[in-house]
């Protein structure tokens, strides 16, 4: 599984780094930040859920 994230989409809102903080933070820059690109399929529903939650919809999984 990969977390890919489309900086142009994103507003920094941060809700994906509510809700699964160990994979995702809002940068200096204000975009998202992936800390873990490649994360292992035991925190597929843990992130399903940030990426669900992201407003703007930058955020995706591919398996």
């Amino acid at each position: 599984m990969r977390i890919e994230a489309d900086l142009n989409k994103c507003d920094g809102l941060g809700m994906c780094e509510a809700m699964a903080p160990d994979f995702f933070e809002v940068g200096d820059e204000g975009t998202v930040v992936v800390l873990d690109e490649n994360p292992g399929e035991e925190h597929r529903t843990d992130l399903a859920a940030a990426v669900d939650a992201c407003p703007v919809l930058a955020l995706k999984l591919v398996s």
